[in-house]
């Protein structure tokens, strides 16, 4: 009997407990996302191309004479003026030649003078027939045949003093001079390949080359050659420079020369653009690039890359409703400006599209969004 009441007891505890109320667990609250509000906006896009820098003028310094190197009149990596004394080479042989020749020209002078005065003499006893034609003939020749001595005699003087000249190299240009690549003692001016002793570049306008693909140049002829054409002033577009530091060059260039065929073996086209370098910050050799401005998209959807997920070709991002649900969407996308998209399909202006904490949500989930504030990319600003 007392373990029938126990079994009882026991049964109506169990009861009891089970009638308790289960503790009630929290909601949890929906994941706060940084979003940005599309809106339409007026994109231009660019054409970016690689290119190298070179002087307005590279103007390479040789010797045009043999000889050896004596001096060197100028300080390496400085600015020269125009005809400013680089270079002087040994000149005792060619000043030799120049006395040997002023001596074969007062040869032939005193050889002047001498059938001159036998042809006076002559002249006059031939009129009275008290000579021969024939020698006043031979007078004449002799006459004449030296003044052609004296003239030739003239000549190889004037090629020896060139000579001479030669031995003192002047700067062709006012630029900058560059290191020399030969030193004083050094024999050069030997053909057929004479020693380039320098390179002086003029820096005040500096030339970029680049080239451009087939594709690239249609699309340029028909967004910025085309449009431009139709101004009255017809300029060349203008060409912006960006340093290998992503800094952008405060000047602006034009293009100054295309070339006139596409490479069959390469497929590309050069092209040659000009830009002022007051300040003298650019210099021969550096790599830029080049940036052409080119069609310009009208009312279009601007968004960052992080935003968009990519899977087998197909482009999606989260937008965020005004219930605050959660929706992925199927997008297109178009050109890319620095780390923007260009969006052709799938987004209207004022939406919200999640930038930050995709992975905290999934469609339909619900979102707290809170809207970040995304500076647009340089080429817009």
């Amino acid at each position: 009997m007392k373990t029938f009441v126990i079994i009882i007891f026991s049964s109506f505890l169990l009861l009891i407990l089970s009638c308790e109320e289960k503790p009630v667990q929290p909601v949890a609250s929906p994941p706060e996302v940084s979003v940005i509000e599309t809106q339409a906006t007026e994109v231009p896009l660019y054409f970016e191309f690689v290119g190298d820098t070179e002087g307005f003028k590279d103007i390479a310094i040789r010797a045009r004479v043999e000889g050896f190197l004596e001096g060197m009149h100028f300080q390496e990596g400085s600015a020269v003026q125009k005809g400013a004394l680089l270079y002087t080479l040994e000149s005792q042989p060619f000043e030799e030649k120049v006395a040997a020749r002023m001596s074969a020209v007062a040869e032939t002078e005193i050889m002047l003078a001498k059938t001159r005065g036998d042809l006076n003499r002559i002249k006059p006893l031939a009129m009275m027939n008290a000579v021969s034609q024939s020698d006043l003939d031979a007078a004449v020749a002799e006459f004449e045949a030296s003044q052609a001595a004296v003239e030739a005699a003239q000549a190889n003087l004037r090629a020896a003093q060139i000579e001479l000249g030669y031995t003192k190299i002047t700067s062709p240009i006012s630029g900058i001079i560059g290191k020399s690549k030969a030193k004083v003692g050094d024999f050069v001016g030997r053909d057929p390949n004479p020693v380039i002793l320098n390179t002086v570049s003029q820096i005040d306008t500096i030339l970029v080359n680049f080239f451009i693909t087939e594709k690239q140049y249609l699309d340029m002829a028909r967004d910025v050659v085309a449009p431009e054409a139709d101004k009255v002033d017809r300029e060349s577009p203008s060409m912006e420079l960006i340093l290998v530091d992503g800094s952008v060059y405060p000047h602006k260039g034009k293009a100054d020369f295309v070339d006139r065929q596409v490479d069959s073996t390469t497929g590309s086209m050069l092209v040659q653009a000009s830009f002022p370098n007051p300040e003298k910050l650019l210099r021969p050799g550096q790599f830029v690039r080049v940036r052409v401005k080119g069609q310009v998209i009208e009312n279009a959807i601007l968004i960052p890359q992080r935003c968009v997920m990519e899977l087998q070709g197909m482009h999606t991002v989260f937008v965020v409703g005004a219930d605050q649900k959660v929706a992925s969407r199927k997008i297109k996308v178009g050109a890319k400006i620095g780390s923007f998209w260009v969006i052709t399909e799938g987004l209207n202006p004022g939406e919200q599209v999640i930038y930050e904490g995709l992975q905290k949500v999934k469609d339909g989930a619900i979102a707290k969004p809170e809207i970040a504030a995304i500076p647009l990319p340089d080429e817009m600003r």
